[in-house]
């Protein structure tokens, strides 16, 4: 019996994609592609469970292929990108904070009419 032939096709492909840019000039924030989507967000919404079919619903400039490299880069870099993430909420905490000082008395205000408006049950 003659052994089958078997024709193995490698295709080779020389893609050189940028599925991440890093806007340091704007706001120091990672950019998938050439969208003004976060990587931010692509993270948050991975680390829930959510699809990469579901991210490509939830925004419509990305494209399937650019959540796959998005999110690739992600793990590739991620003790790097998990501190980029944890300074980020940390200093959106300090910012919260500092204006719920400054507006303090505003706040205060808001909360006053709210109650007086409030309809007894």
């Amino acid at each position: 019996m003659k052994p089958s032939a078997v024709k193995a096709y490698i295709v080779e492909t020389a893609v050189d994609r940028t599925w991440i840019e890093r806007c340091l000039k704007i706001d120091d924030v990672y950019r998938v592609g050439d969208t003004r989507v976060s990587l931010d967000s692509l993270v948050y919404l991975f680390r829930e469970g959510m699809s990469a079919e579901s991210m490509v619903e939830s925004y419509p400039a990305l494209t399937l292929e650019t959540v796959h490299g998005a999110l690739a880069f992600y793990l590739a870099n991620e003790n790097e990108i998990d501190t980029y993430l944890a300074e980020g909420e940390r200093i959106a905490e300090s910012q919260h904070a500092q204006s719920r000082e400054v507006n303090a008395d505003l706040i205060a205000k808001l909360r006053r009419t709210r109650h007086e408006k409030q309809i007894p049950g």
